[in-house]
């Protein structure tokens, strides 16, 4: 979700993009609250963040966005200027109905955009849009 949300509101100014600890299948519940915005990411394949390591990529900025229980098995980037951490709860891990499920996730899908339309606006006010 961040790295849709990312390169819709500061596209023209970075390049987002997504990798996990343990990359598997992207979330059916995911997909589905994101195309209810009119962002499709049912093609995105997942990544693993070793893989950018491993090929030394650099970023300007590494954001991760898991939960504090897992911020701390985040692997640190060469070169990185700036490491933020923004917690949100891992759509995954939500119980109880489909229903309920897509409730927690739109709850956490609209805070992800809210942050990051917020930090867009603080980063490049005048170039993101």
């Amino acid at each position: 979700m961040a790295e849709a949300f990312l390169n819709q509101t500061c596209g023209t100014e970075f390049e987002a993009h997504s990798a996990g600890l343990e990359p598997g299948k992207l979330n059916p519940v995911v997909v589905t609250a994101m195309q209810e915005l009119g962002i499709d990411i049912s093609g995105h394949p997942t990544k693993a963040v070793f893989d950018y390591i491993k090929k030394g990529t650099m970023f300007a900025y590494v954001i991760t966005v898991c939960d504090e229980a897992s911020a701390e098995r985040c692997p640190i980037f060469v070169g990185v200027t700036k490491r933020l951490h923004w917690s949100f709860p891992d759509p995954s891990g939500f119980q109880g109905t489909p229903e309920e499920k897509l409730a927690f996730t739109r709850t956490v899908r609209d805070t992800i955009k809210a942050k990051i339309e917020s930090w867009c606006d603080e980063v490049c006010p005048t170039a993101c849009a």
